[in-house]
């Protein structure tokens, strides 16, 4: 049970940050402002079910996906870390804050007068991939994919997958949560709030970033050092 428990600390604590649901819910709710509470409702839990199943498969085998093309897990480490730090540099210097409903249409670049099929076809792009779920959290999942037990130790590897699972639920519960509730969340915080937190986690992201490319980095320097 411990390890269970443990694998699910690490999972969900290592994919929040990136994931970011709290701050996705802004740029989710400046996107979809001019859609009605049902409708938001509908694409939220589309959103979540969709980053389910991303976060599931980057995570049992986006390894696999490496090596048929060949790519180290050093090299995606690098390539994640420099998606990160600089998704997380824009949204730190970012000088506008966050959009209001009324400028929603406008502000996220979608016509104002969508459809409800029409918005419901924007749940997969660009509101799961890449607000939600993009290159960032592809590098994390496979790196802990990649960090799971071998298959030799079959009791292990049942309890990483439990373990696993339960936090990739967590998680898309959590999304569904402040993406429906993205309204209300903005309403609390104002728009100063809302700016400060959107700020809070672009830092944590930008150090993130940081994190995984000098992972990434002395994992290279350290084949160099091998050859």
């Amino acid at each position: 049970m411990s390890d269970i428990i443990s694998t699910f600390l690490l999972v969900f604590a290592a994919a929040f940050p990136i994931v970011d649901p709290i701050g996705g819910s802004m740029i989710f709710f400046s996107m979809t402002g001019r859609a009605s509470f049902s409708l938001r409702r509908r694409m939220a839990g589309r959103v979540a079910f969709y980053s389910f199943l991303f976060l599931i498969g980057s995570l049992y085998i986006g390894a696999y996906v490496l090596s048929f093309f060949g790519i180290s897990l050093a090299v995606l480490r690098v390539a994640g870390g420099l998606v990160v730090a600089a998704a997380g540099w824009k949204m730190l210097h970012d000088a506008a804050a966050t959009p209001d409903p009324g400028d929603a249409g406008i502000a996220s670049g979608l016509p104002s007068g969508l459809s409800d099929a029409e918005f419901m076809r924007k749940t997969f792009y660009p509101l799961t991939m890449p607000l939600t779920t993009g290159p960032g959290t592809v590098a994390v999942l496979i790196a802990l994919g990649t960090g799971r037990p071998a298959r030799t130790d079959a009791m292990q590897d049942w309890h990483f997958f439990l373990g696993a699972l339960g936090a990739i639920v967590a998680l898309s519960i959590t999304i569904f949560i402040c993406y429906a509730g993205a309204g209300l969340i903005r309403r609390v915080l104002g728009a100063a709030g809302t700016e400060v937190v959107v700020r809070l986690m672009a830092f944590i992201l930008l150090c993130i970033g940081v994190q995984i490319l000098w992972t990434g980095v002395h994992d290279l320097a350290g084949m160099l050092t091998v050859r």
